[in-house]
């Protein structure tokens, strides 16, 4: 007889250490707040120490565990510092999920300075290959690990107005299926969320002009933006049991819009 599937055993992170980068607001602080309740110690972190320990804070408040500690991806001294802090606390991490990211520049592609080009990379993509190579190891070592990349829709679909960061994503996309592929081998599963517009500070100039979003919401099949916990929802399966036979693909979470023709 087979054994019975338990959801509460499928999606618990029960005894296990999650970091979430870019966790002070939006989607990754929506995904701190259900990894934490799903058992997981998550360590909360982006370049502001204040406003992690603010989301820190309000975790364990609602009787979770979680600690600050705030992090510049762009920066390897200070994921260093961050991967060493928590590794001398916890011994380990289990669940890592990249959501730092930057947008420097909107606009024609040809038109972006090398600043801002460099920033887009070395923040979306440099700083996803950092962590991954600090933290990859020793998950392949205990043979268990998660890494969750949040990506974006912008990464499947020719843009006017995200070039660079649109780029920076398909890179993303990449990163997972190679590094899945590599590490596959030691249970280390690599995966892509790439959400559609949401409502978050991030977003902000996509959606706030209210003729702007109505135009953007004639291509969501479901009628709205998407929340960022919709996509919390997504890196809890992930990094789960419940995910355990998932790696190296890009999960869509864009209310319908990549196959929607944007009419009815």
């Amino acid at each position: 007889m087979s054994q019975f599937v338990d959801a509460s055993r499928l999606f618990s992170l029960a005894g296990k250490v999650a970091v979430v980068t870019g966790s002070s607001r939006g989607i990754g602080k929506s995904v701190a707040e259900l990894l934490a309740s799903a058992g997981a110690t998550v360590v909360v972190s982006s370049r502001k120490a204040q406003a992690c320990e603010a989301v820190a804070a309000d975790i364990r408040a609602a009787g979770y565990k979680a600690i600050a500690l705030a992090c510049n991806v762009s920066r390897a001294q200070d994921i260093d510092a961050l991967i060493s802090t928590v590794t001398e606390q916890f011994a380990q991490i289990d669940v890592l999920v990249l959501n730092a990211a930057v947008n420097p520049y909107m606009g024609p592609m040809l038109d972006i300075d090398e600043r801002a080009w460099h920033k887009t990379f070395d923040a979306n993509v440099g700083g996803v290959l950092r962590m991954c190579q600090r933290v990859i190891p020793g998950m392949a070592q205990r043979r268990d690990g998660a890494v969750i990349i949040v990506s974006s829709i912008a990464g499947l679909k020719g843009t006017s107005a995200l070039g660079a960061y649109a780029v920076s994503k398909a890179a993303d996309m990449q990163m997972a299926r190679n590094l899945a592929d590599e590490w596959g081998h030691a249970n280390v599963r690599v995966n892509c969320i790439a959400p559609g517009l949401i409502r978050t500070d991030f977003a902000r100039a996509l959606w706030e002009n209210p003729e702007r979003l109505q135009r953007a919401l004639q291509g969501y099949p479901l009628g709205r933006i998407g929340e960022p916990e919709d996509v919390a929802g997504t890196a809890l399966y992930l990094a789960s049991p419940a995910g355990a036979f998932v790696t190296g693909q890009t999960l869509v979470v864009d209310g319908g819009s990549t196959i929607s023709a944007g009419y009815s």
